[in-house]
């Protein structure tokens, strides 16, 4: 414990964000970093707790750091100056901290002690300065096993999950190789996530560590579509399945044909690739440019439209969610230290947007094919529109950012037939992620359902101590 009486001494101080009309005008990250003695001074506030329920993920909690990142140990480090130390306590539990310290929602927080009084410590904050002094500095090597095994894993899916598991193996002495469809690793971190809130080549430098590591990437390997799913399955050891999951809830309502209405994961993975630079793999352009814009889901995909739109130059967007609007301020009495369910606020929603609630959706309405209005009415507590509330919102624009329902099942999962739960997803336990085909692991959201990314790389992590021990009747990497 840094200052026995640091958090009695020291108020919350967190990164801020540039002001929205400076950082709309691009698609580079804004938060604020806070600087060497912010960050120390914040770390001073850990008390060390008897329970530290931060860091207490375990399956089947809601509260606490899934990783289970030794927060109290790192923070105790930064508030003695040991950096570098407390670098290699935060890596020894999350792969890829610079990741989750920009975009995870911090369950940790919320289990903080000191959020009894809303005042937790900036555990986000912290991970994300340790990560990047770690760059900074040159701490963070390619890791490369210093005996080989000789057994060959496949991985397949470049998100978080399958790169976490790909470094963990290849760390084993294993000789991994990645399988990635699209033409660079990353996942909805690439391609899903705005730049706004992580920039790429936070990817870029992790992937060149692990090809430092001996992890093959096989770009454009669409399994089951471009390369025979069962061959793979034949050339390799153990075969590990974490393409994530990519199936989107759809809004089965009349006038869902007319044109301007996507999935958000048609609309967002277009400005990623423009920004990198990489060619676009469809051909008719989704833009918000001089629109107006409804965005149908209250979540952080909705959340990342908003904010894609509103740099995109739309005329306006609003946002609806058919569940009522959650209360301001959580009763700590009856949620601490679980994940509370209360308003949040994100920095896109900052930017402009019209956030509307308890709605339900009635029918697009178009001329000559192409949407102008979406029809809602209030929705009841059964959800479902209460008659005479109608209205309509004018729309050129509509994009549907409600989820996704399980894995794509056409393609590699229908080559390989493994088993799927009552949900869709790959069945697999979370002891040994084995599905039901001999030596294929399944992991992630793939086989636990959307999430977020600090569970795929627990997942990752997990999967990839199960194959080690697999194949080697016995396994040092961490659970």
């Amino acid at each position: 414990m840094g200052k026995i009486t640091g958090f009695l001494e020291i108020d919350r101080q967190d990164r801020k964000y540039a002001p929205a009309a400076d950082r709309v005008r691009n698609y580079n990250e804004f938060i604020i970093p806070l600087g060497d003695e912010g960050v120390k001074s914040q770390a001073a506030r850990c008390m060390n707790c008897g329970i530290p329920y931060c860091h207490s993920g375990a399956t089947g909690t809601l509260h606490g750091c899934p990783v289970n990142n030794q927060i109290p140990d790192w923070n105790d480090l930064v508030y003695h100056g040991q950096w570098e130390e407390a670098s290699r306590n935060l890596h020894s539990t999350n792969n890829f901290p610079e990741f989750t310290g920009r975009v995870c929602p911090a369950p940790c927080e919320a289990s903080c002690t000191l959020n009894i009084d809303d005042n937790p410590v900036t555990i986000k904050t912290i991970e994300c300065a340790i990560v990047d002094k770690a760059w900074e500095n040159g701490w963070l090597k390619p890791l490369p096993a210093l005996e080989k095994t000789g057994k060959k894993v496949a991985v397949v899916g470049g998100g978080p999950s399958g790169l976490a598991a790909a470094q963990q193996l290849a760390r084993a002495g294993h000789e991994v190789h990645l399988f990635e469809k699209n033409a660079k690793a990353g996942g909805l971190l690439r391609y899903g996530i705005p730049d706004f809130k992580m920039e790429k080549h936070l990817i870029d430098r992790r992937v060149t560590q692990m090809e430092g590591e001996g992890v093959t990437f096989h770009y454009g390997a669409h399994i089951g579509v471009t390369q025979d799913a069962k061959q793979l399955v034949d050339s390799f050891d153990a075969v590990l399945l974490t393409g994530g999951s990519e199936k989107p809830r759809d809004l089965p309502i009349p006038g869902r044909e007319l044109s301007g209405v996507h999935f958000a994961m048609e609309f967002l993975p277009q400005q990623n690739r423009r920004v990198s630079k990489e060619p676009p793999q469809d051909n008719r352009p989704i833009l918000a440019t001089g629109k107006h814009v409804v965005v149908v889901g209250g979540g952080d995909t909705g959340s990342d439209c908003i904010g894609t739109s509103v740099r995109q130059g739309a005329l306006s967007v609003t946002q609806i969610e058919i569940m009522p609007k959650p209360p301001e301020k959580e009763n700590k009495a009856l949620t601490w230290p679980n994940w509370p369910m209360k308003l949040r606020t994100s920095s896109s929603h900052l930017e402009g947007a019209e956030r509307d609630f308890a709605v339900a959706t009635l029918s697009l309405e178009g001329k000559d094919g192409q949407v102008t209005a979406l029809k809602c009415a209030r929705a009841g507590s059964d959800f479902k529109p209460i008659p005479g509330t109608e209205f309509e919102l004018k729309a050129d624009l509509v994009l549907l950012a409600m989820g996704f329902v399980h894995p794509v099942h056409e393609g590699m999962l229908k080559n390989l037939g493994v088993k799927l739960d009552p949900r869709g997803n790959v069945e697999g336990n979370v002891k040994d992620y084995k599905t039901s085909v001999e030596k294929v692991f399944a992991a992630g959201d793939m086989r636990r359902g959307q999430s977020l990314v600090v569970w795929a790389i627990r997942e990752g992590r997990q999967a990839a101590r199960a194959v080690d021990e697999f194949l080697m009747g016995e396994t040092t990497l961490p659970r």
